[in-house]
C-alpha cells in the first residue's frame, strides 16, 4: 500500500471514480469476498458484465483494483479482481497540501 498522500491528480482520480454507487459495491463485495473473476461478480452485483467491464476498467485506472488473467483447469481465460490496499485521509489541510501537486486537467467547478 502507498503510505504518501496522494498527488493531486491522483486524489482527483481517486474521488472522481469512487463517485459512483456500482464502484463502492464492487469494491464492498471484493472486500468481503476477496478476489473472483467478472461472472462471479456481475452475479453477485446484479448487473450485466458489460457495465461490469466499465466499472473495473475505471477502479483498475485509478489504481483501486487490480486484474490478474488465469486459465482455468477448462482452458477458459478468466480475469480475476482484487482490491489493491488504499487509504485516504480527506481533511481541509490534505486537500489544501494536494493542490500544488494538481496538473490543471481542465476540470470544470460545480459553477460550470
Amino acid at each position: 500500500m502507498k503510505t504518501s498522500p496522494p498527488t493531486g491528480d491522483e486524489l482527483v482520480l481517486m474521488l472522481a471514480t469512487l463517485a459512483n454507487s456500482h464502484r463502492l459495491r464492487v469494491v464492498a463485495v471484493l472486500v468481503a469476498g476477496g478476489r473472483a473473476y467478472v461472472s462471479q461478480l456481475a452475479r453477485e452485483l446484479g448487473i450485466s458484465r458489460a457495465l461490469l467491464q466499465v466499472h473495473l476498467k475505471k477502479l483498475e485506472a485509478a489504481g483501486l483494483v487490480s486484474a490478474q488473467m488465469e486459465i482455468s483447469p477448462e482452458g477458459k481465460a478468466m480475469k480475476f479482481y482484487e482490491v489493491t490496499p488504499f487509504a485516504v485521509y480527506l481533511t481541509p489541510e490534505s486537500i489544501a497540501a494536494a493542490i500544488p501537486t494538481l496538473t490543471g486537467g481542465g476540470e470544470k467547478g460545480v459553477d460550470g
